[in-house]
Formats: C-alpha cells, sequence, structure tokens
C-alpha cells in the first residue's frame, strides 16, 4: 500500500493472509468446534467448581438477582452493594488458575511446538469467525428470548426485565444495544443447585471466555516468537504482564461487576456479545502479535521509560482511588482530613482538593496513561516481509525488516487501543456527568464551578 500505483489485488491478499481458499477459508467446522469447546468448558467449571452466592443491585422490577462467583469475595469493600449469602473457602479465580495452569503444564512438556499454541496460531482467522459467530448466535438468541420478558406489573419470579434503552421498537438497533437487561438460563444439570446451574449470559461471557482468550492468544504470540526466532524478547514479556496482571485482576475482583454501568444498566446485546469474545481478545491482544514477528528489544532504557510511565500512571489512579475510599470510609483518616470538600443536599460530601481538586474524574487520567504501557515496547512499529530462497535448503524464507518506508505506519494499528481506550473514557466520563447532574442539581453547578477540568488538568 506503500506503493499504489503498483498494488493489486492479489498482492495485496497476499501480504494481509487472505486464505487460498477465499471467503471459504475463513471457516473451519474443527476449529469452530474447538472453540466452542473451550466455552462449553468453562461453563463447566462455572457451574461445578465452589464459589460463593452474592446478591445483584436492587431491580426496577424489584427484588435481586443471585449470583455465583469463583473469585475471591470481599464483603468488606462491596457491603453496600451486595450481600453475601454464602462464603466458601477457595482459591482465588480458579477458572483462570486451572485452565492457566493445565497451559502451563503442556507448555513444560511441549515447549512452545505444545497444540494449543500451534493451533491458535495457525487457525488464527479461523478462531476470530469462530468467536464471530458464537457472539451472533448468543446475540439472536437473547433477542428472540427478550420478547418474553413479563409486561410490568405481572408476575415475574425470575426477575426478567428490559434494558432501559433497549426497547425502542427499532429491531436493529435493539439486537445492537440489548433489549433484555440480564438474560439468564438455567441448565438442566440434576444434583446440583440452582443458583449453580443459572448462568448468567452478560456477566459470564464479559468475564470468562474474552477476558481469559486475551491471555491465551498473548502466550500463543510468544510461544510463535520462541518457535521462529529461538528466544522470547523483552518488550513481548513485558506486554504479556501488564495485560495479564490487567485480566487476572479483573478475574480476581470478579463480583464488583455487579455494580458496574454494564451490568445494572446496559442491555445485553451484540454489541456487548462482539465486544466480549472478538474486540477484546482479537484487537487487545494486537501488540505481542506485532512483536512476535518483530522482535525488538527494549534493553534497559526503554522497560525503564515503560515502567516509569506506568508508574506515573499507577500513582494517579491508585492515588486518587485510595483517597476517594479513605474520605468516603473514614473522613477523619490523617491521610484526607487536609481534604476540603462541600456538602450537598442528599448528603454527599464533594472533594474539591487534593487528587480529585485537580479534575472530576482523575483516576481516568492515571488509567489512560497506564494504557501506553501496552503500547510502547512496539516502538516505532512497522515491518516488511523480505522473502528469499535459502541457498543451503533452496525453501522460501520469510523475514521480518524495518526499512525507513516502512518505519512508523506499524503504530496506526499497535497504538490504536490508546487511542481507542481515550475515547471510551471521555465517554464515560460524560455519562458520569450526566449521572451526577441528575442526581445532586445546583450542587452539582456548583461542584463543577469550582473543580473545572473533567480529566486532564487545566485542559480538559
Amino acid at each position: 500500500m506503500l506503493s499504489p500505483s503498483t498494488l493489486t489485488l492479489d498482492q495485496l491478499k497476499r501480504e494481509v493472509g487472505w486464505p487460498e481458499q477465499g471467503l471459504a477459508g475463513f471457516y473451519d467446522t474443527q476449529v469452530t468446534l474447538w472453540t466452542l469447546s473451550y466455552y462449553v468448558f468453562s461453563l463447566f467449571l462455572q457451574v461445578f467448581l465452589p464459589g460463593q452466592v452474592a446478591e445483584g443491585v436492587e431491580l426496577a422490577c424489584g427484588g435481586k438477582l443471585k449470583y455465583k462467583f469463583n473469585g475471591e469475595s470481599y464483603p468488606d469493600r462491596f457491603s453496600d452493594q451486595r450481600n453475601i449469602l454464602t462464603t466458601i473457602p477457595l482459591i482465588a479465580f480458579p477458572t483462570a488458575i486451572i485452565i492457566l495452569s493445565s497451559l502451563a503444564t503442556g507448555t513444560y512438556m511441549y515447549g512452545a511446538d505444545f497444540v494449543v499454541w500451534t493451533f491458535l496460531w495457525d487457525n488464527y482467522l479461523q478462531v476470530i469467525t469462530a468467536n464471530l459467530l458464537i457472539a451472533s448466535l448468543i446475540s439472536l438468541f437473547v433477542y428472540i428470548r427478550s420478547f418474553s420478558v413479563p409486561q410490568p406489573g405481572k408476575s415475574n419470579p425470575e426477575l426478567r426485565q428490559l434494558a432501559p434503552g433497549g426497547h425502542t421498537g427499532n429491531a436493529l438497533y435493539d439486537f445492537f444495544i440489548g433489549r433484555e437487561l440480564n438474560p439468564r438460563i438455567t441448565l438442566p444439570i440434576p444434583f446440583v443447585s440452582e443458583v449453580s446451574r443459572t448462568i448468567d449470559i452478560k456477566v459470564f461471557m464479559e468475564m470468562r471466555p474474552g477476558l481469559l482468550g486475551w491471555t491465551i492468544l498473548n502466550l500463543s504470540n510468544i510461544a510463535h516468537q520462541y518457535r521462529t526466532y529461538g528466544y522470547v524478547t523483552d518488550s513481548i514479556v513485558l506486554v504479556s504482564i501488564f495485560q495479564g496482571f490487567y485480566i487476572l485482576d479483573a478475574l480476581y475482583m470478579e463480583p464488583a461487576i455487579m455494580t458496574t454501568m454494564d451490568v445494572i444498566m446496559d442491555g445485553f446485546g451484540f454489541m456487548l456479545s462482539f465486544g466480549d469474545v472478538v474486540w477484546v481478545p482479537h484487537l487487545y491482544s494486537v501488540q505481542t502479535r506485532y512483536l512476535s514477528v518483530f522482535p525488538m528489544e527494549l534493553g534497559w532504557s526503554g522497560i525503564a521509560l515503560v515502567l516509569g510511565v506506568t508508574a506515573i500512571g499507577y500513582s494517579i489512579f491508585r492515588g486518587a482511588n485510595n483517597q476517594k475510599n479513605r474520605f468516603r470510609t473514614n473522613p477523619n483518616d490523617p491521610r484526607v482530613k487536609h481534604i476540603k470538600y462541600i456538602e450537598t443536599a442528599s448528603g454527599s460530601k464533594l472533594m474539591t482538593s487534593g487528587w480529585w481538586g485537580l479534575a472530576r474524574h482523575i483516576n481516568y487520567l492515571g488509567d489512560w496513561t497506564m494504557s501506553w504501557a501496552y503500547c510502547l515496547p512496539t516502538g516505532i512499529a512497522g515491518y516488511t516481509i523480505i522473502e528469499s530462497i535459502s541457498p543451503s535448503t533452496g525453501t522460501l524464507q520469510k523475514q521480518a525488516v524495518q526499512t525507513p518506508e516502512v518505519r512508523g505506519w506499524g503504530m496506526i494499528l499497535t497504538y490504536f487501543y490508546i487511542l481507542y481506550f481515550g475515547v471510551l473514557l471521555i465517554h464515560r466520563e460524560m455519562r458520569d456527568e450526566e449521572k451526577c447532574r441528575k442526581k445532586y442539581g445546583a450542587d452539582w453547578d456548583r461542584y463543577t464551578s469550582m473543580v473545572r477540568s473533567r480529566i486532564i488538568p487545566g485542559i480538559y
């Protein structure tokens, strides 16, 4: 594409890896069945592993849904939003532990040639197609089933209700955004409690196959780099550690999802289904996939730069959230006793100094800064594949080389996450602002006149 005057369709297809069979090459029944088996295994662990039962937030139709989580519980941290009914001693995030331990065992026995790693790399397009088909079928199922949600005022023992913005009457929009708020199915499994065999489709899809799949794809990319070059670079390890920490932390804190906007406000449709198992695992693993082909070494100076940016972001993110939590739980804590604030008519206190005096959503700035750690290890990205014939074996060889004309063009993909995540946070901030304005009224206007910045102090 750098030489459009000589570009042909056949050349473009060859360079992007278009299947020789054409569109039919994107689908493989065996790959789809193996991918589906990963979902089934995750469901099996969800049902049969010991866990804790928790209640979600109060629904508009009255009552609270019960959830079973395999992650670690923190009743002291979430006691204001949920009620722990039972707590069974267990290791944290056992689903992830079991799956990752199995993969580690296979890697120990077979190295980078472990069948899972080669399968994911060799059938990458077909795995994307399989996930897309699964996401589409689940979206269609929950959309059709949403029309059986009881009308308000009628008997509703399953506590089913439509999402606030998901039943507009526009079929295409409702299918995309999601009509039902919390679509659930109860599996016909004997000798298992009802809460264990009841699967909240939205929570399962968001927390299980997609998030863990992201890590698995990263590990597959590391294995490919080792198979190709015989070593693993510091850049791909660093990205995988940062992303793995984020993913495992989310699984460890799984019960916290019950108070997120996704669960309490958004319907489950194609947008979330596609995002959970197609967009997140395959797009967010682009950095390690790039580095698996072009093995960039950061060196100590590069590592220090990435860690420095991460430390700044984490300091802002954790410092702001800790300050907020301490102020809410104990305003007399010496660490927050100096914080200035205004008191609203509802009795809430809004901080006007400290971290939250710099910007109304200063934690988003820290979150966004940390996202740079995913992309910086790819450097000034961009490579071209040079093909040559080996003089010793006579076989075709391919080598990733960075030339002046391609240098930088890869950043469109490897740094896309920063742009996307920034837009996501701004959109979330706008929704937060609207929610707070409705909640606090004139007090919010008074607060925003004192803390003028939204995310970036003095800029936005």
